[in-house]
């Protein structure tokens, strides 16, 4: 299905594809323990060297999707399981227990478990953990985030990951990463530096190029991220304020952060 795309881009194609660029930022909300935390760096696989001029490494198609996407890496080890109390409830337990890298006060900063009554289905918990990763754009730009599903997991996730997407020059927020647990019999194991997520950048034309840099936490960023913080304890529909939001934007939100 590529037999048309295996090749280098001819120079008309180059030229159409770099004339458009995009910048978005990323930053920690907070510094508490953020260097556990790898900076969001494209996807890049180790693939071996091609032996054919045809090498599907060396696909045009295949790089360019693949170039689209940012890797975010698990900070911790865990290794994590659903277990029933004497109640009947469902629990999350550290399976590793005292051996285990992360205390179980790291645990409980790091990992949320949705009250039941907010689950999709009653039998399959929700696991969250937070994560202290903001993008942001003074363009016209949504994120979106997927499972890792260009790397090979050797330890499969006992469910699906709930992915999103909003638009982050009116709504830079905290990334969550969720787990919806569909196999109650089987473990969750993560890996510190394994692919957590993926995000990738969607503007209104697919052929924008888009440069991710470091932002800087300016006060009016921060001010601004202020007002849309936790809006979801007061409302069900948070989309339904962007457009207030949007109203009450700073001109500029992105500063690139000066090295």
């Amino acid at each position: 299905m590529f037999g048309k795309l295996f090749g280098k881009q001819s120079s008309e194609e180059e030229s159409e594809t770099t004339s458009r660029r995009v910048k978005v930022g990323w930053l920690f909300k907070d510094d508490r323990a953020t260097v556990v935390w790898d900076e969001p760096k494209p996807v890049n696989l180790d693939h071996a060297k091609p032996t054919s001029a045809k090498s599907a490494q060396l696909c045009p198609a295949a790089i360019q999707f693949d170039r689209l996407h940012y890797v975010i890496n698990c900070p911790v080890d865990l290794h994590l399981r659903i277990v029933g109390n004497a109640e009947g409830q469902m629990q999350l337990t550290n399976v590793d227990g005292a051996m285990s890298t992360v205390r179980p006060s790291g645990m409980q900063q790091l990992l949320v478990m949705s009250p039941q009554h907010e689950w999709r289905h009653p039998q399959r918990p929700i696991l969250q953990m937070v994560t202290p990763y903001v993008f942001l754009s003074d363009d016209p730009v949504y994120v979106n985030q997927f499972p890792p599903f260009l790397h090979y997991n050797k330890n499969r996730w006992p469910g699906v990951q709930i992915c999103g997407r909003f638009p982050i020059d009116v709504w830079p927020r905290v990334h969550m990463w969720a787990l919806e647990w569909h196999d109650l019999k089987a473990d969750l194991i993560l890996k510190r530096g394994e692919p957590l997520f993926y995000v990738r950048f969607e503007t209104t034309d697919p052929s924008t190029i888009v440069r991710l840099v470091e932002a800087e936490k300016t006060e009016e960023l921060e001010s601004y991220m202020q007002q849309i913080t936790d809006v979801t304890n007061f409302v069900n529909q948070s989309f339904q304020l962007f457009s207030t939001a949007r109203e009450r934007r700073p001109e500029t939100l992105l500063v690139e952060k000066k090295r």
